[in-house]
């Protein structure tokens, strides 16, 4: 029996997902759902590259800029609300378009993982939060290896915010992050995904695009959003997203603002890096290469009919 399409854009930051997506979308007479973490957050519109209203070019935007910049939002809170927005598209028979940059997003739809409820300690929370400013990324990453070694791995020193719900995870269940992972997994989900993947063969020019799309945030505000989000003082939620921390020590008379710039710049480049890394181990992905490919819309059409055709 046939399943309805959803369509998946994803691929590295600067890649060009967002207008892939609103065409397709247009096309299909559909709305896009955004799987980006930054995107989530109010606040962050010129740091999170969300689209305007004349890039969506009419076409609707779900899980866009509608949380407080400060809140924190787990995996499990985007699934659900994510698989609402689809489950309404689908019923009214269109084919959904999820994209984004959040591999972890994105996993979570395309497997259909229901993740187990974990009860937030606030408490717990804060002092990990008090532990990580004292001891800074490795330290605690070095300690979630003892505990969770598989979860650790797939981390860096400079994420915050998942180190800490790790060990929050492991100190209020008594289960490891992967062990609830593999019990998250449920059934395979109702519908085909279709996996469309933006990628480059010369990683120069895809840091390229990303030193340009920062020149071109800083022309558009940039610095007075996040001076905005400074002055605010909040640590978590969207305050530990690229785009706006990276001018907090400017803020503070530590670094020029040349210097904040390009800590920006190679923040970017190296999350670009670790997106990339992510993907690639999915062979689901159907890749498309931006700089060899005159039409990437028309190839992605290709690639839709196509994978149309397998499911069965």
């Amino acid at each position: 029996m046939k399943k309805p399409l959803v369509v998946f854009v994803v691929g590295p930051t600067a890649s060009g997902k967002t207008g892939l997506a609103i065409k397709i979308a247009k096309h299909l007479d559909s709305s896009v759902i955004s799987a980006d973490s930054m995107q989530i957050y109010k606040g962050m519109h010129i740091a999170s590259a969300a689209p305007d209203t004349s890039e969506m070019d009419g076409v609707p935007h779900k899980m866009l800029e509608f949380l407080p910049y400060g809140e924190s939002y787990t995996v499990a809170d985007y699934a659900d609300k994510a698989r609402k927005e689809m489950d309404e598209l689908l019923a009214e028979g269109k084919t959904p378009v999820v994209a984004g940059g959040t591999g972890l997003y994105i996993n979570a739809l395309v497997d259909n993982m229901h993740f187990l409820p974990v009860k937030t300690d606030y408490e717990i929370r804060k002092q990990l939060e008090e532990e990580f400013d004292n001891s800074g990324g490795e330290a605690m990453l070095k300690r979630l290896a003892g505990i969770d070694k598989a979860a650790a791995e797939k981390l860096n020193p400079a994420d915050r915010r998942r180190i800490i719900r790790a060990l929050e995870i492991f100190m209020t269940s008594g289960m490891t992050k992967s062990e609830q992972d593999k019990r998250s997994k449920a059934e395979p989900p109702e519908f085909y995904p279709v996996i469309i993947g933006l990628t480059f063969s010369d990683r120069e020019m895809l840091y390229n695009r990303i030193n340009l799309r920062v020149h071109k945030m800083i022309e558009s505000g940039l610095l007075d959003e996040a001076e905005d989000a400074f002055k605010k003082g909040i640590k978590s939620g969207g305050a530990q997203a690229i785009g706006h921390k990276e001018f907090f020590a400017y803020f503070r008379g530590e670094q020029t603002f040349s210097e904040a710039v390009e800590a920006l710049k190679q923040s970017t480049r190296r999350y670009a890096k670790r997106q990339l890394t992510w993907f690639n181990k999915d062979s689901r992905i159907n890749w498309i290469y931006v700089d060899k490919t005159d039409d990437v819309f028309a190839q992605a059409l290709k690639i839709i009919e196509r994978e149309e055709n397998k499911n069965a």
